[in-house]
């Protein structure tokens, strides 16, 4: 599967990719829903709470406005380096070199250091409250699996997409991102990442504001669903991959 695939376009597009520029349209970007680093800490703390993190948003601002009465623990240390680690994408172009230092920078609390910032050298599966979920790609495989991801993303960049492609194209990465699962730990914080990234490098830096962190949070048992197409690396069916797809766009309305 390439991210660059317009296999599902068409059918995309009559579910939804049609509503795209009205649900563009009618979004509220202004400040009325917060500013832009408020809603980059709203980002990141709903990325960490799909991961289990249990500090909302109300209790993380509230430590923001009183350090000095809370003990800094792990989870905080976990939302912090996330938003740091947005802050640095939302100041550079997306590309493979960025991403491995956005991973250095939230993979602080979770791998020794000599794994941040790194593709990973081992077998990781997904494992669910009944077992193993997913079996990602052998680690022999990482590095040419995201050489070709990169490359297909250069190619996306450079090209000129419509709204409604845009958001297609985001959500196969992030889809793609998720399966390949090229690091020891951080993937689902680094593929929401890169989805966003995506969409805010082709169609401006006001998208970092999307809210799909939070609607995936709201939806999570739905977004674990349609993110599992298969067993295995090598038997992901990506014809089942549209639920999935029109996630991203729903968190606009």
């Amino acid at each position: 599967m390439r991210i660059t695939e317009r296999k599902y376009f068409d059918t995309y597009k009559d579910l939804i990719g049609n509503e795209i520029s009205k649900l563009i349209k009618d979004f509220d970007f202004s400040e009325n829903r917060g500013g832009f680093e408020y809603l980059t800490k709203s980002s990141a703390v709903y990325s960490l709470n799909i991961e289990g993190n249990s500090i909302d948003l109300n209790s993380y601002m509230n430590y923001e406005m009183n350090k000095d009465k809370f003990k800094v623990g792990k989870e905080i240390e976990e939302i912090e380096d996330l938003i740091e680690a947005y802050g640095f994408a939302q100041n550079n172009k997306l590309n493979e070199k960025n991403l491995l230092n956005c991973h250095k920078i939230f993979s602080d609390t979770l791998l020794i250091r000599s794994k941040r910032g790194k593709y990973r050298i081992e077998q990781v599966g997904v494992f669910g409250k009944s077992g193993l979920v997913y079996m990602a790609v052998e680690p022999e495989f990482v590095e040419k699996e995201m050489k070709v991801f990169f490359q297909d993303i250069t190619e996306l960049i450079s090209s000129d997409l419509n709204e409604i492609e845009v958001f297609y194209y985001a959500s196969l990465i992030h889809l793609r991102f998720a399966h390949i699962h090229p690091f020891r730990d951080g993937n689902g914080r680094a593929a929401r990442l890169i989805e966003k990234w995506f969409v805010a490098m082709k169609l401006g830096r006001d998208f970092w504001k999307l809210p799909s962190e939070e609607f995936y949070k709201k939806h999570q048992a739905y977004y674990y669903e349609t993110i599992n197409l298969g067993l295995n690396f090598y038997e992901l069916n990506y014809d089942k991959c549209i639920r999935f797809l029109e996630m991203l766009p729903k968190c606009l309305k």
